[in-house]
């Protein structure tokens, strides 16, 4: 499920987690203190949890792998940027009146609008480029050692405020460059960068 705020902006699953999560914690029903989150959720998802005190545990891509990792550590609440919300608690898939229910519970027990609840989490730029490489599934860029030094740079330049996440796709000759920070015109340019590297690498 994707929301929308009273003044027309979109928010998406990792705020929705956010909201809620936060609430559940508040009230106790925050299972293990703990929330489930893909690699691919916003940073800022992640730095919500620090600033609140709650565990977030990263799974791969897919909500088939936080429900397996909220069954596995019984937790309660877990999903994906894309909307997909599980409430363990109420149902084990991803149901958007599920999730509408409880989003519009916080705002109705915190007498708050939408959009003052979303202030909970900075969600930060997010960049995705493909690189095209010579077969699908390709990992070899990380015993690359020109481009893992070209990406630990990239981390040590951002120092804990942005981040790097490379994927292989799967199913085409393509690897996946993901890059967060606070300035979008500079991860743009460091993710096209990033991509054109690992193309003259791995092509």
């Amino acid at each position: 499920m994707l929301a929308v705020d009273e003044n027309g902006n979109m928010v998406d699953g990792d705020v929705i987690m956010a909201i809620c999560a936060n609430s559940m914690k508040k009230k106790g029903t925050l299972k293990n203190n703990t929330l489930v989150a893909t690699i691919m959720s916003n940073l800022g998802l992640f730095i919500m949890g620090e600033k609140c005190g709650i565990d977030v545990l990263k799974t791969k891509v897919g909500d088939r792998y936080v429900l397996e990792e909220m069954l596995k550590g019984g937790h309660s609440i877990g999903g994906e940027q894309s909307g997909h919300v599980i409430f363990l608690d109420h149902n084990t898939t991803g149901d958007g009146l599920v999730s509408a229910i409880a989003l519009a519970s916080v705002m109705c027990e915190e007498g708050k609008l939408l959009s003052s609840l979303t202030s909970i989490i900075d969600i930060y730029p997010q960049v995705l480029k493909n690189a095209r490489v010579a077969k699908s599934g390709d990992t070899s860029y990380s015993e690359d050692t020109v481009i893992m030094a070209a990406i630990s740079k990239l981390e040590e330049k951002f120092s804990g405020e942005g981040r790097v996440l490379i994927r292989p796709s799967g199913t085409e000759p393509l690897v996946r460059v993901m890059i967060e920070g606070k300035n979008q015109e500079e991860i743009t340019r460091d993710a096209e960068e990033l991509a054109k590297l690992i193309e003259e690498r791995l092509s």
